[in-house]
């Protein structure tokens, strides 16, 4: 059976969950969720994506993210391959380590209704799980691992830059104050001691939605009629174009090549203008040289192209000797002598921009 497709555009938001294979833990320890926190961190790095919201529970986990370029996909591939590989090395296994394929509804995220029933369901998934207990006393707080309290009821120098918390209170007009922060936790509290911890932040469909087509977390959109027939025109406009002829001219122009690409070939090209090298010396320069070593990890940072292409595209061997190089850089921190300042000035904007 043909897998559905997955509908991209700039803007989109998205409610992405991923659970392990077999149902089984992707998470052993507090360690699990800061490597997966700062996974994420360096996905929203190379992406742009904005997350409204994150829960990490102990088999699976949930995201509400925005895109502003049309990278869903390119996106998941970078964060669940990269996660998985991590995993497997910190844990000595091998394998998959997520089960079926990543679910992504699309959501009507400038819809404020929408936004805020996402929000809360997200949030109150500790309460469903029983993982917080408020009959007892316990406060949403008591769950570190979510994006509330992990993230928008801290004060801003300690959340993550990826972290959309203005949006997150904007949307229930609150302020970024401490008592705008505070009110926005009593109020999730407050829906976690008032409805029934089985269905707690799961909100009702209107009489006549079939749940296989719009719901936060069965459908393939959570928003309006409108919002669903707007989907409609745009998935019809792409089948349309695929079928559509291409010339050859189109099939190799920049506007048919992956976005991520784009964006490493640019920094290849700037990179090596800087370093002063010319594109016929790198295939006689070692895998291990410096300057070839600080473009990869700027691609690799800044962009979703994998490691192969890395390796290709600068002649370094391997994708195995991109990730080594990479890895023996980081413990440098950044630190390399005999490279032409001019690189180092266009790396050093680059990876903080």
């Amino acid at each position: 059976m043909p897998r559905s497709l997955r509908i991209q555009y700039s803007g989109a938001y998205y409610h992405v969950m991923a659970r392990g294979n077999r149902r089984e833990a992707i998470f052993h320890d507090d360690d699990d969720r800061r490597f997966f926190l700062h996974t994420l961190g360096q996905a929203c790095e190379q992406t742009g994506w904005r997350v409204h919201a994150w829960v990490l529970m102990g088999n699976h986990y949930h995201l509400f993210i925005q895109t502003p370029e049309p990278n869903l996909v390119a996106g998941m591939s970078w964060l669940q391959n990269t996660l998985t590989r991590r995993y497997n090395v910190r844990h000595r296994k091998w394998g998959r380590l997520f089960g079926d394929r990543y679910k992504a509804v699309l959501v009507e995220g400038e819809d404020r209704y929408h936004y805020q029933t996402l929000m809360d369901y997200i949030h109150l998934n500790p309460v469903r799980a029983r993982l917080v207990k408020p009959r007892d006393g316990q406060s949403v707080l008591d769950y570190p691992w979510s994006s509330l309290a992990g993230g928008h009821a801290l004060p801003p120098r300690r959340r993550a830059k990826w972290l959309d918390t203005e949006a997150a209170l904007k949307a229930f007009d609150l302020p970024d104050s401490l008592a705008g922060r505070r009110k926005m936790v009593e109020r999730v509290d407050a829906r976690a001691n008032q409805e029934a911890l089985k269905s707690c932040g799961v909100p009702a469909l209107p009489e006549g939605m079939d749940a296989r087509c719009s719901h936060l977390r069965r459908g393939w959109y959570w928003g309006t009629q409108a919002f669903a027939e707007k989907l409609r025109h745009h998935v019809e406009g792409i089948l349309r174009a695929e079928k559509a002829p291409k010339s050859r001219a189109y099939k190799h122009s920049p506007q048919a090549r992956a976005h991520g690409l784009e964006e490493a070939e640019t920094y290849v090209r700037e990179g090596l203008a800087a370093a002063g090298l010319q594109e016929a010396e790198l295939s006689a320069l070692k895998g291990a040289d410096a300057r070839k070593v600080l473009l990869a990890r700027l691609v690799w940072k800044k962009t979703t192209a994998d490691q192969e292409w890395i390796a290709k595209r600068l002649s370094m061997g391997s994708a195995t000797n991109v990730s080594q190089q990479i890895r023996r850089l980081e413990k440098k921190a950044g630190k390399v002598d005999k490279v032409p300042e001019a690189l180092k000035q266009y790396i050093e904007a680059h990876e903080q921009s």
